[in-house]
């Protein structure tokens, strides 16, 4: 069982966030802490100087509020919203907040990534712990 579980979240119809919620909770010990992860893609400097002031806390805001009102039926799981590439980002926040385990939504792959997405792929290649992939 896993005491600090990381589950990054998209948006889209493709993606089965609650799936990845209930596996979480699932392999979780009595008192883990499950933290739902979404990553929005970085703006480019030459966008984000025409957005207004406060664009992209208020989005932050908005998407966190999305996700905790999605997972109501699952009280404890943080949520955070963060800023940076997504299968980068994740690795890296895995790291830095010394998750055990990772539990990840992987869609029905194209060609080109055959077996995984790439988000996924990523996750899966650099991970600093275990992962779990959900299809």
């Amino acid at each position: 069982m896993y005491q600090n579980i990381l589950v990054p979240v998209a948006f889209g119809m493709e993606r089965d966030t609650l799936r990845s919620i209930e596996i979480a909770e699932a392999i979780a010990a009595e008192g883990a802490t499950i933290t739902a992860l979404h990553v929005i893609e970085e703006i480019p400097s030459y966008v984000a100087q025409y957005l207004p002031e406060n664009q992209l806390a208020d989005n932050i805001q908005e998407i966190e509020e999305a996700i905790a009102k999605n997972l109501e039926g699952h009280p404890g799981i943080k949520v955070k919203v963060i800023e940076g590439h997504a299968g980068h980002t994740i690795v890296d926040y895995a790291e830095a907040n010394k998750n055990d385990c990772i539990v990840i939504a992987s869609h029905r792959p194209g060609f080109q990534t055959y077996f995984l997405g790439s988000t996924a792929s990523r996750v899966v290649r650099h991970a600093p712990c275990s992962v779990h992939v959900v299809r």
